[in-house]
């Protein structure tokens, strides 16, 4: 090995190292958020925690109140994992924006059928800091529902069923967006 070379291996050890110290440790969750809670809704959220709580985008059991639609729809689309893609499918096989929507509309939200239409909503804020339950759009043809940072969940393409998606490198969200109630509307 080259003096060059090893040179270079040594800094970037010495960067490499200490970067996933910090991960390991920031990735880990107390383990009483998951406590049980009553009803269906709040049961499937507490599964999902407790399946997430090594990761930091684990919520407190008090974040699961019914006030909170973006979880619950979530939930309910969560429920649908292993449904088959199908091109303009809401339900049972559902493409992308109709499972974003049906899961919303089972929570009261009434968001529109398709992407382009979704993001044109007066319904949705972009935000910077997702949050599980927000919406990831990838461009502006293809909508899933954010799980966490390198995860979405959703109906993502033909030949593959409803499920959760890794996303990086070539293929990540371009915006998020919470959708927001309008009291004025």
């Amino acid at each position: 090995m080259s003096a060059l070379v090893a040179k270079a291996l040594s800094k970037f050890v010495a960067v490499v190292i200490p970067v996933g110290i910090a991960a390991a440790v920031a990735f880990q969750g107390p383990a009483a958020w998951a406590a049980p809670v009553a009803s269906s809704h709040q049961r499937a959220l507490s599964i999902l925690l407790r399946i997430d709580q090594s990761h930091s985008h684990a919520m407190p059991a008090a974040a699961m109140h019914t006030d909170a639609p973006r979880l619950r729809a979530y939930a309910w689309a969560l429920a649908q994992t292993g449904h088959p893609y199908v091109w303009g499918g809401v339900g049972p096989g559902f493409d992308c924006s109709g499972l974003v929507m049906m899961a919303y509309l089972q929570v009261g939200v009434h968001l529109p059928r398709t992407t382009t239409e979704m993001l044109s909503s007066p319904l949705l804020v972009r935000v910077v800091h997702p949050r599980m339950g927000d919406l990831a759009f990838y461009g502006t043809g293809h909508v899933e529902l954010f799980r966490r940072w390198g995860y979405t969940f959703g109906a993502h393409d033909a030949g593959s069923a409803v499920g959760l998606v890794h996303y990086g490198w070539g293929w990540k969200p371009t915006a998020f967006y919470r959708v927001v109630k309008r009291w004025d509307s």
